[in-house]
């Protein structure tokens, strides 16, 4: 195929882009997180890893880096044979949960193929905006799929962000702000893998399954 008919899909593109992104930030965080390392183990500097100041810097950098190991998984490229354990999809989800005002509780068992566990990390992301003030995720998987099953003290309605997840209701979408990409993405990806998502809110739950 000449270069002047190869092209890319546009959302594979993005993908890959999204990927590129996450695997350059991952190499700088790491070596923060290294230099911290080194400081502890010194003799030079005794205490300075105690401090409040190198504390807030070595929290920060590991949220920062189980942040961008999600971002990975949302906005990068996902390969249909990659696959994802348990173990690994609750480290993902314990990253995502660390520094934020949501607690997660997993209930599922066995490895699952990564495009499945992107909608999981998405539909989180999706499930973070509708809490404001913070709650708790059951994330269960059985037979019928997923269900993600949000908790707190009030939740943030907004239909017209909310119905990209309806596959028929096109007309009621708005364009999603930056940090509510993730609600068009899961509908994407949703469609990719010939899910149907389904979910549910009220004052103080929400609910998304697939």
């Amino acid at each position: 195929m000449s270069a002047h008919t190869m092209r890319i899909d546009p959302r594979q593109l993005a993908a890959l882009v999204g990927s590129r992104l996450c695997h350059d930030l991952v190499s700088p965080l790491g070596a923060i997180g290294n230099g911290i390392e080194l400081l502890e183990l010194s003799d030079e500097f005794p205490g300075l890893t105690k401090t409040p100041e190198m504390r807030l810097i070595a929290e920060s950098v590991n949220a920062a880096h189980s942040r961008i190991q999600a971002f990975r998984v949302a906005f990068g490229h996902a390969g249909k044979d990659q696959q994802v354990t348990r173990a690994e999809l609750a480290r993902l989800i314990e990253g995502m949960t660390g520094q934020s005002r949501l607690r997660a509780e997993l209930t599922a068992y066995g490895t699952f193929p990564r495009p499945e566990i992107r909608m999981i990390v998405l539909a989180m992301m999706c499930l973070e905006h509708a809490l404001p003030r913070g709650g708790k995720v059951s994330i269960l998987h059985s037979s019928s799929g997923w269900r993600l099953l949000a908790q707190g003290e009030q939740t943030r309605p907004d239909p017209a962000l909310w119905s990209w997840l309806d596959s028929c209701d096109t007309a009621s979408r708005r364009t999603p702000a930056p940090s509510e990409v993730q609600f068009a993405l899961l509908a994407e990806a949703a469609t990719e893998l010939e899910r149907r998502l389904r979910w549910k809110m009220t004052d103080r739950n929400a609910e998304i399954a697939f």
